[in-house]
């Protein structure tokens, strides 16, 4: 019996992406969030982790944020980690980690990467549900509440706390 090579056996495996992103306050906890525009709706700073390029979820979180807004910030602990099944794509592991909160001067300093973003904005908690509808809105809730808990890390499913 001959067994496959390794190369072969890794190219049978399934697929998943990953997307890391980090979440910015202000003082008064409101959230920072960018309009992208190659889509509808809002969203975190971040994008997809180059892991074929060596990245982990936490440099891609920190080269996105550069890359979106011009700041290059620590990146925190990781809030919650959200797999989210799609119609046409593999699932997708997003990595939500804490950016902190950002001073007055910091945003002034945002610098908006043209080529995919339109705008940014703070919203409120009680606001967040008509800017990021679905499983975004309630993984970025899920994060809120864990710095709000010090608890640890959440852990979703398309958005969900798992039990």
């Amino acid at each position: 019996m001959t067994t496959p090579d390794y190369a072969t056996y890794i190219a049978g495996l399934p697929r998943v992406l990953a997307g890391a992103a980090l979440l910015l306050r202000d003082a008064e906890g409101r959230v920072l969030l960018v309009e992208p525009n190659y889509r509808e709706g809002w969203a975190l700073p971040g994008g997809t982790v180059e892991s074929d390029a060596g990245e982990t979820p936490r440099q891609g979180a920190r080269r996105e944020t550069v890359e979106e807004i011009g700041l290059d910030l620590e990146v925190g602990r990781l809030l919650a980690v959200d797999w989210v099944p799609g119609a046409g794509r593999p699932p997708i592991v997003a990595y939500l980690y804490d950016g902190g909160v950002l001073r007055e001067d910091q945003f002034k300093a945002i610098r908006l990467q043209e080529e995919e973003l339109l705008s940014w904005r703070l919203v409120s908690r009680e606001e967040l549900g008509e800017y990021l509808p679905g499983a975004l809105g309630r993984r970025v809730l899920a994060a809120l509440d864990s710095l709000a808990e010090g608890s640890g890390t959440a852990e979703l499913e398309n958005g969900h706390r798992v039990a």
